[in-house]
């Protein structure tokens, strides 16, 4: 690192990519070096309107940087990031971590054997509104997500599971301290060749029961996730950052003697989770600390991924 600044370039400046360059940008201890891209349409639109140095292959920044963010198509996450993590260089690599487990397993011996962080980019873990919920959270007994999205071209390369619920499964995984028993999956294909619309529902070894939906062919935008447990109902609005809590008020109770019931709301409009994500990422590189959501995580949500999309494709016909 120079000066106490992470150099850090961007390997993949489609939508998500574009908006990972701004933060960057924005941020006293990065250094911005670079951005690359095979598609030399967009390369030269994304370096000219940032003032941005560009490179046609992403082997051009080996030497250059400390750091990348990889926002890629899927099925090049593995060759790309195997090739920086081999090189001691840190990845933020969006979500899903690659295709299939076994690579991920080896990014994450690669990383490993390097003493470089992987932190995957699964970017609702960093949403207020959950942090918010899973502080909440003690002893929950059923979980329930609704993640509905309007039909648009972007990321039909993956299937809804890996495109929308996988968001669902890592916040799931990550709140129930236990083994998965059991899974459950139905699923669609509607408009492109992948499923489109999916529910799982996922049973846990200590009898959490999570039932996830997941669709990009709604005709509105849902991002809720609600948490059943015995002092608590909780719900997060992903996409409009808000909490709203209900619980029992042991110490008052109603004129039927019953205890009354507590509502209390919070909203967290102003934050900016994408932002926060690549915050942490940079601190975890400075301090060589374990990312916030690690490559063990997103390989744990894409295992899980994996099995309800074949359980689905088992299904269709």
């Amino acid at each position: 690192m120079k000066k106490n600044r992470v150099r850090v370039a961007v390997v993949g400046v489609g939508h998500l990519g574009k908006y990972h360059v701004e933060k960057y940008l924005s941020m006293p201890s990065v250094e911005l070096v670079g951005i690359a891209d095979t598609d030399t349409r967009r390369l030269h639109e994304i370096s000219s309107q940032y003032n941005i140095k560009s490179y046609r292959h992403h082997k051009d920044l080996m030497d250059k940087v400390d750091a990348i963010t990889l926002s890629v198509p899927t099925e090049t996450h593995f060759p790309i990031a195997r090739d920086f993590l081999s090189e001691g260089i840190h990845i933020l690599i969006e979500k899903p971590i690659t295709y299939r487990v076994q690579e991920a397993d080896k990014l994450l011996k690669i990383a490993h054997d390097n003493n470089v962080m992987l932190q995957v980019g699964l970017v609702e873990r960093f949403n207020p509104a959950v942090i918010k919920m899973e502080e909440l959270v003690k002893a929950p007994l059923f979980i329930e997500s609704h993640r509905m999205n309007l039909f648009t071209v972007r990321g039909t390369d993956v299937d809804v599971v890996l495109d929308l619920m996988i968001h669902d499964i890592d916040i799931i995984l990550h709140m129930v301290p236990s083994e998965v028993k059991d899974i459950q999956a139905v699923g669609m294909r509607v408009i492109t060749d992948h499923t489109d619309i999916a529910n799982a529902r996922i049973t846990f070894k200590n009898g959490v029961a999570a039932n996830l939906t997941a669709s990009r062919v709604s005709g509105k935008m849902l991002r809720k996730i609600r948490v059943f447990q015995q002092d608590a109902y909780i719900s997060a609005d992903c996409g409009k950052r808000r909490l709203t809590l209900i619980c029992h008020d042991h110490e008052n109770k109603d004129a039927s003697g019953f205890p009354r019931i507590i509502t209390d709301r919070m909203n967290f409009k102003n934050s900016d989770p994408l932002a926060d994500e690549v915050k942490a990422f940079i601190k975890s590189v400075q301090n060589y600390s374990q990312p916030v959501v690690s490559g063990q995580d997103g390989r744990r949500a894409l295992e899980v991924a994996l099995s309800i999309i074949d359980q689905i494709n088992s299904k269709q016909v």
